[in-house]
């Protein structure tokens, strides 16, 4: 074979396997010589897929391939972003910023054209549908108007009509492009809040819809809104205006069609379970949360990271109910407020009514902050009978006894950090980490923060309202 002929080769193997390009186009004379970025997404994350240099014309091009497809956004200097959709065409736009849509044309590019069509409508629809659905419930219900049959029958009309030239659009989209896909999962999070407040009947099947998505589906994990569904989806749950219980039994149904596709996609299982897991913390919503950590860790068929299998494994291991173990203190090491000779051995040792073991360090910035207003609320909460016991995962004494200063309650380290047995006991995985037990150390409460405890402190043992141990998740 002579070098021609292989040059050839190499050369026709080079352009199969180059992925086909496609491009934006733009004049912005408004950015002359500003770096413009192309932004996609990728689940919970971005990434920058081209930049370039905007002429002193104000034109420039950006270049983007097959694994790009999805919804992305354009960034000048001031980061305000245009979101538009990479398909398998080009794109050709004219305006002057882009943090001012209403000047931007979208010369070339259907499903952007399409897209930018749609963005514009929809939440004029919205709108007037919110309107006419609140004149249908007063003239419906109310009988200075519920006579008034004409007026009755227009609002349904419009109603009907504004649903069905929706409705139109969205059927007449290729069902093999992206928008076709995209266009509904986002008017289903958009429609979110309004539903709750002006349309609670349509709840039950916005949540269906929601059930429906398959997080696995890669149209999903590059639309930008991988948060937004979930966020929108357990929110929606949240506030329909059920029980506590019923809630929670949503929760459980929901998390249960959440996982039968993500057990099929290790990566996704992980992100996903780690965000929802914290999000459900962070509401305080902790029985579904404790739900979603047991179906994960019971499901064999899939594997977890060693950071996310420790903090589910804290759920089932120390979740409320149970009892706590004892924490050792070695007889050698500093605590603060006891002579030597006097220092508790252990947790037991100490004759509480209620315990919040606060585990903690001085490398971490938001356990300053708690801390802080941890011994803010100190006096008063050992009035009620509540010890505070603050184990640092500290590995340098200097360090912690900077860290504890003067604190009033009692504190501990091993120096061992993770190490520690307490917190190896405890399943600890970040900090600060609250528990809150009673005299048995049973646990009573995962607090996520000390406002949390606070609260729990304020309804439970100052007002009285129950027992502690049965009260509400909140």
């Amino acid at each position: 074979m002579n070098k021609l002929t292989l040059l050839f080769l190499l050369l026709t193997v080079f352009r199969f396997n180059v992925p086909a390009q496609h491009t934006i186009t733009g004049t912005f004379p408004a950015l002359a010589k500003q770096q413009v970025r192309l932004v996609g997404f990728e689940g919970f994350n971005i990434y920058t897929i081209d930049t370039q240099k905007v002429s002193s014309d104000g034109s420039f091009l950006l270049n983007f391939v097959p694994k790009d497809y999805g919804m992305a956004y354009l960034a000048a200097e001031d980061n305000k972003p245009y979101f538009l959709v990479l398909a398998p065409e080009n794109t050709l736009l004219k305006g002057e910023v882009f943090s001012y849509a209403q000047s931007i044309q979208i010369l070339e590019g259907k499903e952007n054209q399409l897209f930018d069509h749609y963005a514009t409508d929809h939440p004029k629809r919205q709108q007037a549908l919110s309107a006419w659905i609140y004149l249908r419930k007063m003239y419906h219900e109310d009988p200075l108007f519920s006579v008034q049959q004409k007026a009755n029958q227009a609002i349904m009309e419009e109603i009907n009509r504004i649903n069905s030239e929706d409705s139109t659009f969205l059927s007449h989209l290729d069902p093999k492009s992206y928008i076709s896909w995209y266009l509904p999962t986002r008017k289903l999070v958009s429609s979110v809040s309004v539903i709750a407040q002006y349309r609670p009947e349509e709840i039950p099947a916005t949540i269906d819809a929601f059930r429906t998505l398959d997080h696995t589906d890669h149209r999903l994990f590059k639309s930008g809104l991988y948060k937004d569904v979930i966020d929108s989806h357990f929110w929606l749950i949240e506030n329909s205006g059920k029980p506590l219980d019923k809630v929670f039994a949503e929760m459980k149904t929901s998390i249960d069609h959440l996982m039968e596709k993500l057990i099929q996609d290790e990566k996704k299982l992980n992100e996903i379970t780690d965000y929802l897991f914290k999000l459900l913390e962070q509401h305080s919503l902790f029985d579904a949360s404790e739900y979603l950590a047991l179906k994960v860790l019971n499901e064999t068929s899939c594997t977890l990271n060693s950071d996310l299998a420790k903090q589910l494994e804290s759920y089932r291991s120390m979740k409320k109910g149970k009892t706590a173990p004892d924490i050792i203190f070695a007889k050698d090491k500093f605590m603060p407020g006891f002579p030597a000779n006097e220092a508790p051995q252990k947790l037991s040792d100490l004759k509480n009514k209620y315990f919040l073991i606060v585990f903690a360090a001085s490398w971490c910035p938001k356990c300053k902050e708690e801390v802080k207003q941890l011994a803010g609320f100190y006096a008063g909460w050992k009035k009620q009978g509540v010890e505070v016991v603050l184990i640092s995962l500290d590995d340098n004494e200097a360090a912690y006894k900077n860290f504890v200063g003067t604190l009033p309650f009692i504190s501990y380290c091993d120096y061992l950090k993770w190490q520690s047995q307490a917190a190896m006991d405890y399943y600890v995985f970040a900090t600060p980490s609250f528990f809150l037990l009673d005299s048995k150390r049973e646990i009573l409460l995962r607090p996520n923060s000390v406002n949390q405890v606070e609260a729990w402190i304020d309804w439970f043992l100052v007002k009285g309202n129950m027992t502690p141990g049965q009260g509400s998740q909140k």
